[in-house]
């Protein structure tokens, strides 16, 4: 089925494999993720993660074969979503959040495709959206957590740059504020003071932005800790490019702590 002319959300075809079977929901946004993300979700299987979540793959446009319906079928995934419209990861993630918001779920958590997050560990945001939590993020940096062969830039980045802004902006310390693996709570991504559906967000500005809105609202965020493994050798699984993506990620971070994305 394509949905089309919807506000604030690009349009996309959506393919369900099965009906809305939890309260909860996983999105996993990929663009040409091969075999990776097909090992991701043979650990989501493995940890019977699809007995607490419906997973659903939010596709880009990929075209190497890694959404073929029998492979994800066999790897529990509920439904496909592909984007047939401009923008990145925040269309792809807004594609997602619309179409589960309209199917009910009381949670959404996010997490990328390539392999590197503990997605056995979506039990465990799911019992912090339980609690009353609205934002979640993991966090490979505070206690139980793993960082595993980050590379020495990335580390610092995060660190000394990403994670302080983040947190002056959000009024509330974050520690790991580039990892997309976090959970929503439906009450926050309805609120009409957030507003996530909106064309503004195309690329990595909605990972920002809901980043510091829950707290600057009064609603309770948290971390808690998850996993994040690099590879020991190889190409580093990632689409921020070193020079043109880090600049455009330090513009969006200075325009998040200006307020520059808060409905107006």
């Amino acid at each position: 089925m394509i949905y089309e002319r919807q506000a604030g959300v690009p349009k996309f075809e959506c393919t369900e494999y099965e009906p809305k079977s939890k309260d909860y929901v996983v999105l996993i946004p990929i663009i040409n993720e091969g075999d990776r993300i097909h090992q991701e979700l043979k650990r989501a299987q493995e940890g019977r993660v699809s007995d607490y979540a419906d997973i659903v793959i939010c596709d880009g446009g990929s075209s190497d074969g890694c959404t073929a319906e029998d492979k994800l079928k066999s790897l529990d995934v509920n439904t496909l979503l592909v984007k047939q419209d401009t923008g990145k990861q925040g269309a792809q993630l807004r594609m997602g959040m619309w179409w589960a918001l309209e199917r009910g779920y009381k949670g959404i958590i996010t997490i990328d495709g390539n392999n590197k997050d503990s997605i056995e560990d979506v039990p465990k945001f799911i019992e912090k959206l339980k609690e009353g939590y609205d934002l979640i993020q993991g966090s490979r940096f505070i206690k139980g957590g793993k960082a595993i062969n980050t590379p020495f830039i990335r580390l610092i980045s995060v660190k000394a740059i990403h994670a302080p802004i983040i947190s002056l902006t959000a009024h509330q310390r974050f520690t790991d504020t580039t990892n997309a693996y976090r959970a929503y709570s439906d009450r926050y991504l309805k609120d009409d003071r957030v507003q996530p559906l909106r064309d503004i967000f195309m690329s990595y500005e909605l990972l920002a932005y809901l980043s510091v809105r829950a707290t600057q609202l009064g609603m309770k965020a948290c971390e808690i800790p998850v996993t994040r493994a690099y590879p020991k050798e190889g190409k580093t699984p990632t689409k921020i490019s070193f020079f043109k993506g880090n600049s455009e990620l330090m513009k969006i971070l200075l325009r998040n702590a200006r307020g520059a994305y808060n409905p107006q």
